[in-house]
């Protein structure tokens, strides 16, 4: 397992676990303070900073992740290939790199800025609310992903036409929707008209 600012602070010195902070703001996505991260997705959910990732391959697939069953947080459902919290302070940039290697195995061979969106999404399975300002990332992934088991169940590429039979059959984030059209327009930039997405 990688070592992150989030395993490495994951125990204090006498042995308890440290909680893991989120960054919280306001409707313009300006810092207002912190928050642990569970009790910031507990109902009704306070509104904090958020990332997502889509890669794609060379041929214009997108890397879906299926979360691991271990996760407290909509275990076991499909998901966009990253998505996670920077660490107070962090750049929302250099948290989506970190999440996808740590996570995946695989560092974007290109990586671009492409929006934010604000959402409030309840999980009916845990209760848990992502009340999140989300900023999207869309970037290109040439190695074969190498997933962490503890976060990631399995991975898929997908063109559109398999992305929509596949949501249509499994179940996925209850995020996943909202972010994936909110980055549309830097996805059709990324793949070109052809593409389909």
């Amino acid at each position: 397992m990688s070592i992150s600012p989030a395993t490495a602070a994951s125990s204090s010195s006498n042995g308890a676990p440290q909680a893991i902070m989120l960054e919280l703001v306001d409707e313009h996505g300006n810092t207002i303070g912190t928050a642990e991260k569970l009790s910031a997705h507990q109902a009704p959910g306070q509104l904090h900073r958020a990332f997502s990732v889509f890669l794609f391959d060379e041929h214009g697939r997108l890397l879906l992740q299926r979360r691991a069953l271990g996760k407290y947080h909509s275990p076991g459902v499909w998901s966009n290939t990253c998505c996670g919290h920077p660490f107070p302070g962090e750049a929302p940039f250099a948290a989506a790199a970190r999440r996808t290697h740590e996570e995946l195995g695989v560092s974007p061979s290109l990586l671009a800025e492409a929006g934010t969106v604000r959402y409030n999404h309840p999980d009916p399975d845990s209760g848990l609310v992502e009340q999140e300002y989300n900023h999207l990332f869309v970037g290109l992934v040439q190695a074969p992903p190498r997933p962490d088991p503890e976060e990631v169940g399995e991975t898929v590429f997908v063109t559109p036409k398999e992305l929509m039979d596949r949501h249509a059959e499994a179940p996925f984030s209850a995020w996943f929707l909202t972010v994936l059209d909110a980055a549309r327009p830097a996805i059709k930039e990324l793949t070109g008209p052809s593409g389909g997405w």
